[in-house]
Formats: C-alpha cells, structure tokens, sequence
C-alpha cells in the first residue's frame, strides 16, 4: 500500500463533481487500501477520492478512531436516498482544510446506499458521527467543502491561512 498525497483547499479539483463507478475491480480495491492508509496516517475518519486527486466517488470512513477497534467503511457511488427531519450540529474538520473546524448542521440520520470493497449493493440507515461523516465525504463528491457552509468572509479567512500554512510548510 502507498500514502496518497492530500490536497488542500483552494485546489481546483475539490470543486469538482466525481465520476459513478463503473464497477469495483481489483485496481479499484487498491486505491480504497491506499486511501484507507492514507486517512489513518493524517489522522482522519474519513476521506473522499477526490481529496486525493481521484475524481470518482468513492469514499472510506472509520469512525472508531481507537487503532485496536478499527472498523473501515468502504463506500462506492454513495447516495442518501433518505434525511431524517432531525438535525445535529458536529464541529467538522476536513483532512483538505488543516487545522480549522467550524460547527455544521446536517440530518441527524440519513439512509445511504451504496457499493462496498467487492461491488455488493447496500442501504444503511447511519445516525450520529456516522451519519456525519458519509454526509461530509459526500459532499466532497459533488465538490462541496465544509467551508462552503460558512459565510464567505470566514471562508475567505480560513482558505488564505491554509494557503499560507503550505507555503510556510514548502519552505522548510
């Protein structure tokens, strides 16, 4: 497995919509492993495709966040097919956004459905951290950031102190 590199708001590609799956093959698995690999080395509980340059919709979430407990989630063309009316706020982190967090509000439970690592179909009713995380990655697939949720000028804010962190980190 390999460490994928992660890219940072306001990179292009996290705009973008991601392409449906055609089907889960073997190439498709080992860029789930790696992504997996990857968001565990960030540390993250989730990460989408296109956060690593991969504009298809997948996405992997583990939100045990205990090393022994491990429990990945592999979700292929994820789709909420269902929102509850109840909603809840999370402080969201994104592992595109470094270091800054905001509070967003989403359906407290959402019924997805989806692909898993060998191509069976799913639907899950998820709620809680779950439910947030697949919420968050699946914006990530039609080129939504958490930030996008916040009022521009604190969007504005947070994306020029993450392009200055990066360069200060290309410095070094």
């Amino acid at each position: 497995m390999a460490l994928l590199n992660i890219i940072n708001v306001p990179d292009p590609l996290l705009k973008t919509i991601s392409d449906p799956v055609a089907q889960v093959d073997d190439e498709l698995r080992r860029l789930m492993d790696n992504m997996l690999e990857t968001m565990y080395a960030a540390p993250g509980i989730g990460l989408a495709a296109i956060q690593v340059a991969v504009p298809r919709r997948v996405i992997v979430i583990d939100t045990e966040g205990d090393e022994k407990m491990r429990k990945p989630r592999f979700l292929v063309n994820p789709e909420v097919t269902w929102e509850s009316e109840e909603y809840n706020v999370y402080n969201e982190g994104c592992l595109s956004v470094p270091e800054h967090y905001a509070e967003v509000e989403r359906p407290a439970s959402v019924k997805v459905k989806y692909l898993d690592y060998d191509g069976k179909q799913h639907e899950e009713l998820m709620d809680g951290l779950l439910a947030t995380c697949v919420q968050h990655e699946i914006d990530h697939l039609n080129g939504v950031v958490f930030i996008d949720y916040l009022s521009k000028l604190r969007r504005n804010m947070i994306v020029k102190k993450v392009q200055k962190a990066t360069r200060d980190m290309a410095v070094l």
